[in-house]
């Protein structure tokens, strides 16, 4: 079992190192169930008979070096390679209007935090930051703002361990060089038409079109 699971996560890790991205499930852009399935699976993968190996090659991925996480096409849990690295730090720091534009009071003051505290986590945070931190944190990692992971606290609840971008640099051993955020959003919008299998496919990046 373990030999065909190691198989299957080097396919799934060959097709991230070409393409640069992945998602974990989708109906037409690729995604870590479809190499694991064969299928593209409409719906949540979690009902699929191989959704223990969807999940294995999941936390693998989570877990290698050269794999990022984060919710970057379409609001999405997406796999990103180092290749691509360089280019999403340097329009996640970039703060630019699309980013700050209409953000929530709630939010604002979240991110004015970690700013200073570098890595915050959801569970530990007060209601001064929304009934529900967790919802004020997410509207932050949608706009790229903040790096956020999911982890089970010891209580056995949900929770996410928020962190600024210069901290996950860190962390992760990543030398920082920031690039032009306009010229960055042009290659991964090149390298995005280039992934895109069927004129159906509607995967986007957070920031507007028009920009590009």
């Amino acid at each position: 079992m373990t030999a065909n699971v190691n198989k299957t996560f080097a396919k799934v890790f060959g097709q991230l190192e070409r393409l640069g991205l992945l998602l974990v499930s989708d109906s037409s852009f690729p995604s870590v169930s479809a190499l694991v399935t064969g299928e593209r699976i409409v719906g949540s993968w979690w009902s699929h008979n191989q959704a223990h190996t969807i999940f294995g090659i999941n936390e693998m991925l989570e877990d290698h070096p050269d794999v990022l996480v984060m919710k970057l096409i379409s609001g999405k849990v997406t796999f990103v390679h180092r290749e691509l690295w360089g280019h999403v730090y340097s329009i996640a720091i970039a703060r630019d209007d699309w980013q700050l534009k209409k953000l929530s009071g709630s939010a604002k003051s979240l991110l004015s935090l970690l700013d200073n505290e570098a890595r915050l986590q959801t569970d530990k945070l007060g209601k001064s930051f929304g009934a529900k931190p967790g919802d004020t944190a997410r509207e932050l990692e949608l706009r790229l703002l903040i790096h956020a992971q999911q982890i089970h606290t010891k209580s056995g609840k949900h929770a996410k361990v928020l962190e600024t971008w210069d901290n996950w640099a860190r962390r992760v051993g990543f030398r920082i060089g920031a690039k032009n955020s306009s010229t960055a959003q042009r290659y991964l919008e090149e390298r995005l038409a280039s992934i895109k299998t069927s004129s159906g496919d509607s995967s986007h990046f957070p920031w507007p079109a028009e920009l590009i």
